[in-house]
């Protein structure tokens, strides 16, 4: 998918831009996340500038908040967050914050207190369903955030209440901000875990933007069952020094490190711009 893959590379030298502007962001997971938000919004998501209101539009939630300048340039790529107001990001004022906010165009719900996420999304899709609602409800969670008990809850309403329109995203990078997610508090085997609480549990490259289009591409909204779909990327993704490294959990490239991400990043616009040809 080179045009996909072209949008996400141009959406990560506007992350790396924006948060060497504002001095402040959760880089790593950023672009781990990076990639799966670009898919969702330039081919699954039912949500367009135009149907922000619309009660049949897609719901999105940023369960993984922290990671909110990924949400902001896939929105600002989606043509749903005007560039102007990206370029606020960290100024005094503006109605960009480190964590997601409903006064942003495009964001549904507050977030960021991790665990909160999935329980929402369960009641965005009950909602749909009571109401004969068409709409799907997706909810992206990051690995470390599965520590958290209020996402269990939450596995067990979804499939007491069949919710087949629901479906949530584990950002598998196996880091959080202090380690190895094995080492801290381990997760595996995640797959099977999902599985006993009865949701429909897939796996994908979270990394690559074909597989990632694959697999949500071909989801079962008719099953009966809620869908965990549990995305393997890289920590810090598409930057050489910052990729499977943790102190990137958090932080702000310095002018020398900004300068070799985007000659990266640069480069590989360029190779994609050249194929598309």
């Amino acid at each position: 998918m080179k045009t996909l893959d072209l949008i996400s590379e141009r959406s990560r030298l506007r992350l790396l831009e924006v948060i060497h502007f504002s001095r402040a962001g959760h880089t790593g997971g950023d672009l781990s996340a990076l990639n799966v938000m670009t898919v969702l919004y330039q081919k699954i998501l039912n949500i367009s500038p135009s149907t922000l209101s619309d009660p049949d539009r897609d719901r999105f939630v940023l369960s993984k908040g922290h990671c909110t300048e990924a949400l902001f340039v896939s929105l600002e790529a989606a043509g749903i967050l005007p560039k102007e107001m990206l370029d606020t990001l960290g100024q005094f004022g503006s109605p960009l914050a480190g964590h997601p906010t409903n006064n942003v165009p495009g964001i549904e719900v507050n977030s960021g207190a991790l665990g909160h996420g999935l329980s929402i999304g369960v009641g965005m899709a009950l909602a749909a369903k009571m109401d004969g609602r068409a709409y799907r409800t997706f909810v992206l969670m990051g690995d470390g955030e599965q520590e958290e008990g209020s996402i269990y809850e939450a596995a067990m309403a979804g499939r007491q209440y069949k919710l087949d329109n629901l479906v949530a995203i584990i950002d598998r990078n196996h880091l959080q901000i202090s380690g190895d997610t094995e080492d801290v508090m381990g997760l595996e085997d995640l797959a099977l875990k999902w599985k006993a609480f009865g949701w429909d549990v897939r796996e994908m490259n979270g990394d690559d933007t074909s597989d990632i289009l694959k697999t949500l591409g071909s989801t079962d909204y008719a099953c009966g069952k809620p869908h965990m779909v549990i995305s393997h990327s890289t920590k810090g993704k598409g930057v050489s020094f910052m990729e499977n490294v943790a102190k990137w959990h958090h932080g702000v490239p310095t002018e020398e490190q900004y300068a070799q991400a985007v000659e990266e990043i640069s480069e590989r616009i360029k190779a994609l711009e050249k194929e598309s040809l």
